[in-house]
């Protein structure tokens, strides 16, 4: 004899009506959460590159694709110079390490040049800290910091995302 399934409601009419759900597994077993009931997250920010030299690598971005080097910062206390490229309301960061012991220059040396983490932007960053914490998440950083950019910014540990380095970030 077949055991009845635990009826739950179904997506399509939901995701017609604008709503976003997120499928989540509890103890219980899987349940639902309402769009209003997790953070919000405007876009990507930016997708941060690390990169030996900016003045090297963002030959290509700026002589092959046609992007712009708006600016280039020192994040002193990060041990990183920072060149962005804009694209639309998001943007590439080239990261380049001003230390051989600085963070990107150990992610260089470990994993080679290129993708090093993606921003996603968030209109409080301390709501989301406070949520993701609430949640469980483990976080490298437990208060925001500054970044670059003017940026509110916290990473979230890559063991808790499948090895993908995640930043959240808040701008003024």
């Amino acid at each position: 004899m077949r055991q009845e399934q635990e009826a739950r409601p179904p997506l399509a009419p939901l995701w017609n009506r604008g709503f976003c759900i997120t499928l989540k597994t509890w103890s219980s077993g899987p349940g639902f959460l309402l769009k209003e009931d997790i953070m919000k997250i405007k876009h990507i920010d930016h997708i941060g590159i690390a990169v030996k030299s900016i003045e090297q690598a963002g030959k290509f971005y700026t002589d092959i694709l046609g992007l712009k080097i708006e600016e280039v910062e020192n994040v002193a206390d990060q041990k990183v110079n920072v060149a962005f490229l804009p694209i639309t309301d998001s943007e590439l960061e080239l990261l380049e390490s001003t230390e051989p012991d600085g963070p990107v220059a150990k992610y260089i040396d470990a994993r080679g040049e290129g993708v090093q983490h993606v921003a996603f932007r968030v209109d409080n960053i301390e709501e989301a800290l406070d949520e993701l914490k609430a949640k469980g998440v483990r976080m490298i950083d437990q208060e925001p910091r500054s970044g670059a950019g003017g940026a509110k910014i916290a990473f979230i540990h890559p063991k808790e995302t499948n090895g993908v380095l995640v930043e959240i970030c808040e701008r003024g």
